[in-house]
């Protein structure tokens, strides 16, 4: 009766190491799989980030273009703004010059009518000694 027992054993303790081996395959093969989707996952990650890094870069850029683009235009104005100002001071400088000639001009003609009158008192008054 040994022998049967034996046999048993043999085909138990084979079936034990069949269900190891095929444990350890299944198990190797899950790791396999396991690093294989890890690996596509990470890839995958990677890419969207980059394409999440490029899409704020690139309105990034656009705004840093548009910065440039407004420092610019603010040189180009302040540049205006002077020309003009020193324009403004001259033609304020011209205008109160005129300014001054035509009141020198009033103020002449004023000094010639007192002159005439003048002339005229005194025309009267030697017409008047000159009749008396």
């Amino acid at each position: 009766m040994e022998r049967p027992h034996q046999l048993e054993a043999g085909s138990l303790e084979a079936s034990l190491l069949q269900m190891i081996t095929n444990h350890n395959h299944a198990s190797a093969k899950l790791r396999e799989h396991t690093d294989k989707s890890k690996k596509e996952a990470i890839q995958s990650a990677v890419r969207v980030s980059d394409q999440m890094v490029n899409a704020v870069n690139g309105g990034v850029q656009d705004i840093f273009i548009n910065e440039k683009r407004i420092e610019m235009e603010i040189r180009a104005l302040t540049s205006t703004i002077m020309r003009f100002s020193k324009q403004t001071d001259q033609w304020l400088a011209a205008s109160h010059a005129i300014n001054n000639a035509v009141k020198e001009i009033g103020d002449f003609e004023n000094w010639m009518k007192t002159m005439e009158l003048d002339c005229k008192s005194i025309s009267a008054a030697i017409c008047n000694i000159h009749q008396s």
